[in-house]
């Protein structure tokens, strides 16, 4: 009998974000192997008793892989739980390669990223009708080559009003302004930065690209941050969507015709 790995989508810190199917499958699992620096070990009550559990937090992608198919080949059904959604900046492609070289069957579970999470805890909305209609999802690190920067990420959102979701940036909030505001954006320009959204010690911090960076010093927030730039973390008016404007007709609502007196 053919094993199975699962990447698993567990969210962003509240365990009761991870999706049914994830839940379905995490409960099968005979193997569960989770990322314990970022995912919530509350989850591992839903695991089964007998399942083998390992904590990939001090583990090599080489050492994480030997585990995936080691037991998917002995025909065991293995859970990969990753942080957030596997898709953004989950380190998939590494663990999923080797398995399509060797046709070991895998699937991909999605979950809540944290940028949508920390959007949530503040109760906005990303996009503003008719004003942001472009969401970038972006990071920041000194350590990691990247392909272009933060400075041509503000470039965009200045031509096109878009708003910036930034992770692991707010270890190097110094730079992130800066690179921003080289970029071409205002010191007025609002951003949030969200601690650990959606776990018990949530915490929330606002500002401007003037004052940001002192803000979160002062909160002495180092880690597990996202920081959102742009309009909706405080539209300048009240934002209203066509879909639902008595004035606007699609194909759920005819435009009405008013009957003559």
């Amino acid at each position: 009998m053919a094993g199975k790995v699962v990447f698993i989508g567990a969210g962003p810190g509240d365990p009761e974000l991870i999706t049914v199917k994830g839940l379905k499958y995490l409960q099968a699992a005979d193997v569960v192997v989770y990322a314990g620096s970022l995912v919530n070990p509350e989850l591992l009550k839903y695991a089964r008793p007998d399942a083998e559990v390992y904590n990939s937090a001090s583990m090599t992608t080489e050492e994480i892989v030997s585990i995936l198919v080691e037991k998917a080949s002995k025909g065991l059904l293995v859970a990969r739980l990753k942080s957030g959604d596997p898709s953004i900046y989950g380190a998939l492609w590494e663990e999923i390669i080797p398995l399509q070289l060797l046709g070991i069957p895998y699937e991909v579970v999605p979950g809540v990223t944290a940028a949508l999470a920390a959007a949530s805890a503040m109760k906005i909305e990303l996009t503003v009708p008719k004003r942001v209609q472009h969401v970038v999802i972006t990071r920041a690190s000194t350590r990691v080559p990247m392909r272009g920067s933060l400075v041509d990420v503000a470039e965009f959102m200045r031509k096109t009003g878009a708003v910036a979701v930034i992770y692991t940036g707010v270890h190097v909030i110094d730079k992130v302004v800066h690179e921003l505001l080289q970029g071409g954006l205002g010191t007025d320009t609002p951003v949030a930065v969200v601690y650990k959204a959606t776990w018990p010690d949530q915490k929330i911090v606002t500002g401007t690209l003037g004052d940001i960076a002192e803000k979160v010093k002062r909160e002495r927030i180092v880690r597990d941050s996202i920081i959102i730039v742009g309009e909706p973390v405080s539209p300048p008016e009240l934002p209203r969507s066509s879909v639902y404007d008595p004035s606007h007709s699609h194909s759920y609502r005819p435009r009405r015709v008013e009957e003559p007196r």
